[in-house]
């Protein structure tokens, strides 16, 4: 299972979502939204997996104070230059451990699909739960359901950027009980030529039930929004 992106892939990766026009500031007016509608006065929050930081960029325009904990050493990198003023660290979501609490924890773009298993599951929202304060929101994007996926999906999209035009081709398969994603980019450089790179994932496809049971393991209440922020949903949780 491949809990990282690493060296140009990292980098790609930025490129390729801003490029097709994913709106960060508009996902993390909603997602504090969702958050104070729960706790008013909310005014730290945690992104964990916060990738190359997009989303920290436009919640700490809203929130008093946000950290964000990264595994991939080459996402965290990005994520820094992003948000001097940020406090980020490397960490795995299955056992990251800060010294201190937040109003709300996040974990957007689908990583905790990068859980294997129940037990996995478990311990990440068990570790979102422990740096709650009382009251506090957890929101999760959680992954395709069984039902939802659709396997052999093929997705594609061109952007250019930063002097390179990329093509990002992904396909979609399952295996067993999980989603393998093949992912290809092809990279032009003018003067240079056309560079290929690969990256290959595997999501596990749980269902809507077992995220419950982690939340409520957790001591979190939990709901599922079908239609919050993303198509695949947002499950919202408040420490008890």
């Amino acid at each position: 299972m491949n809990l990282e992106y690493s060296g140009d892939v990292a980098r790609l990766y930025d490129l390729v979502h801003q490029g097709k026009g994913k709106d960060y500031r508009a996902e993390a007016k909603e997602l504090a939204a969702l958050v104070t509608q729960r706790l008013p006065q909310a005014g730290s929050l945690l992104d964990v997996a916060c990738g190359t930081g997009m989303h920290l960029r436009y919640l700490g325009e809203i929130f008093d104070e946000v950290e964000g904990v990264e595994l991939s050493p080459d996402m965290l990198a990005v994520a820094e230059r992003r948000n001097p003023e940020a406090h980020l660290h490397r960490g795995d979501m299955r056992d990251f451990a800060l010294d201190r609490r937040f109003d709300a924890v996040i974990c957007m773009f689908s990583s905790i699909g990068h859980m294997g298993d129940q037990e996995e599951l478990d311990a990440a929202i068990g570790r979102f739960a422990a740096h709650l304060t009382h009251g506090g929101v957890v929101i999760v994007d959680p992954w395709w359901f069984p039902e939802t996926f659709t396997p052999g999906y093929v997705g594609a999209s061109l952007v250019e950027a930063e002097g390179r035009t990329i093509a990002r081709f992904s396909h979609s398969a399952l295996e067993d009980g999980a989603t393998r994603i093949d992912v290809d980019y092809l990279v032009g450089v003018p003067g240079e030529g056309v560079e290929h790179l690969r990256e290959t994932h595997r999501i596990t496809l749980f269902e809507q039930a077992q995220y419950e049971a982690a939340f409520a393991q957790a001591g979190l209440s939990v709901e599922y929004l079908p239609q919050a922020a993303t198509d695949r949903g947002l499950f919202i949780g408040v420490r008890i």
